[in-house]
């Protein structure tokens, strides 16, 4: 990220593109876009390091994931673990919001429509929707800030506080130790593990550099977003079969299969329901509901004692066919982000495929919860 600050120009300014890829030269773009294409066509290194940072930044969602998911079937966000769990949560935010940004800043096609749905997300808050809108984009959509606001929200706001919760995170961590598998000496009151250093040092620094390599060479050898191919934003256009990264995937397919039913207007302001629920309140339950898990079971359980010592989740049928339920319903709304592709893939019409992922979203998770508990 730092070695792509050196050339890019998050700014607006319409220019005439007269660089060194044929198909574009004498399109008009923004800046942003032309010195993106810049990096990738000009700068020595710079598409191979463009794709490691993109890379770089869905993996390291996908770690988050897996991260919490282990934490979260194996009880290890029990007491006194918390308010790490809650820190978890925001990270898990925080990297979404990053990456949505990141993603958003070249002012390609598919980077301007994902702009432009966060807008529309924005106009559905009611009362002071277009007020948020206004005043991030300075003005009407698309504005002439929007890329100047985002870049630095990419690169100082949002790193700042990721930096400072990971910092937390760590220290936490490194007071309360790791949760730990039953064995010998393990209890909920004596925790077994390793010494910093060499062992955790070498173990970690060793899985550094692997995790550099295999970003190294998926960078090298898998094509992933080539915004020459796309074209600069331009309100006018649309894109088909593309869909945003994995993570924002699920919100995709949240806003495509809600239905429109009804829309409301308590006092005379409208509030559009069909893109209110699905891009702002889904998401709120998702993340809300993750943050609250700790203490919901706490409450349930009736069980406050100190755990040092992680369940296997064969043996907590409850927790495991909730975890499993969120996973089916967050899968689902990820697969209908690509409903268009299923479509055209397997020849159904469109329409059939939200019907059929509507049933699914409220089938398939109580399906799941039923079937996992029974299975534990």
């Amino acid at each position: 990220g730092v070695f792509l600050t050196l050339w890019f120009k998050p700014s607006m300014v319409e220019v005439i593109y007269d660089g060194s890829y044929e198909r574009l030269q004498g399109v008009p773009m923004s800046e942003a876009y032309a010195s993106t294409l810049h990096i990738t066509f000009e700068v020595r290194g710079g598409l191979l390091v463009r794709q490691i940072h993109h890379w770089a930044a869905l993996i390291f969602v996908a770690s988050l994931v897996v991260h919490m998911l282990r934490v979260f079937f194996t009880g290890a966000f029990r007491k006194p673990r918390e308010i790490n769990w809650l820190i978890g949560v925001a990270i898990f935010v925080l990297a979404m919001l990053e990456g949505l940004f990141g993603y958003s800043l070249p002012d390609d096609l598919p980077s301007g429509m994902g702009v432009r749905i966060l807008q529309g997300v924005m106009m559905a808050l009611p009362l002071i929707g277009p007020y948020v809108s206004m005043f991030l984009f300075g003005g009407e959509f698309p504005g002439e800030d929007i890329i100047t606001r985002l870049y630095m929200l990419h690169v100082l706001a949002i790193p700042a506080l990721l930096l400072g919760l990971i910092v937390a995170h760590f220290m936490i961590l490194w007071h309360q130790k790791h949760t730990q598998y039953p064995g010998t000496g393990r209890t909920d009151k004596t925790v077994v593990g390793t010494p910093m250093f060499p062992a955790f040092a070498v173990k970690a620094g060793g899985f550094f550099f692997f995790t550099f390599a295999v970003i190294a060479m998926l960078s090298a050898f898998v094509q992933i977003n080539p915004i020459h191919l796309f074209g600069p934003f331009t309100p006018t256009s649309i894109t088909s079969g593309l869909q945003p990264d994995w993570y924002m995937g699920f919100m995709e397919g949240s806003l495509r299969i809600f239905p429109n039913w009804f829309d409301i207007a308590p006092f005379g302001y409208a509030i559009p329901t069909g893109v209110l629920v699905p891009g702002l309140v889904i998401p709120g339950l998702i993340f809300g509901g993750l943050g609250a898990w700790p203490f919901i079971e706490q409450w349930i359980t009736g069980d406050k004692r100190a755990h040092n010592v992680a369940d296997r989740p064969r043996n907590a049928p409850v927790r495991t066919a909730v975890g499993v339920t969120g996973i089916t319903f967050y899968g689902l709304l990820w697969l209908a982000g690509s409903n268009d592709i299923i479509s055209e893939t397997f020849s159904i019409s469109l329409y059939m495929t939200t019907y059929i992922f509507r049933v699914l979203v409220i089938v398939g998770p109580i399906a799941a919860f039923f079937i996992t508990k029974r299975i534990c």
